[in-house]
């Protein structure tokens, strides 16, 4: 059974730390980006999620959203799902969509990535 509770790295060197998972598969934690829009230095924002019960012998699905905290004015929107190999190691993999602010509905087609 995959864990999504504790720390994870990314190929960036980003960070994640999850806490416990409660019973009805919300958690919260921390993310500290070693990536930035505006090439700063790296910050800890806020993440909350959920985490779908996975169905007998399949992996857990999962999502969270994280708030750029007080450098950025923009959120991001992980969907994944977590994977054990025959080793043992634990892998998640997810897609993801960044919406930044922008000043106008004109300019809504650049906020999306």
């Amino acid at each position: 059974q995959c864990q999504l509770s504790g720390l994870w790295r990314n190929e960036q060197d980003s960070l994640m730390e999850i806490s416990a998972l409660r019973d009805n598969g919300d958690f919260h934690g921390k993310y500290l980006t070693q990536v930035t829009l505006s090439g700063g230095c790296a910050h800890i924002s806020p993440l909350k999620g959920i985490q779908q019960k996975p169905g007998e012998g399949a992996w857990p699905t999962f999502a969270f959203t994280v708030r750029w905290d007080k450098f950025s004015n923009a959120t991001t929107a992980f969907a994944g799902q977590c994977f054990v190999d025959s080793g043992g190691k634990e892998t998640l993999t997810t897609m993801w969509l960044l919406r930044e602010a922008v000043g106008s509905l004109k300019e809504d087609w650049k906020a999306t990535r």
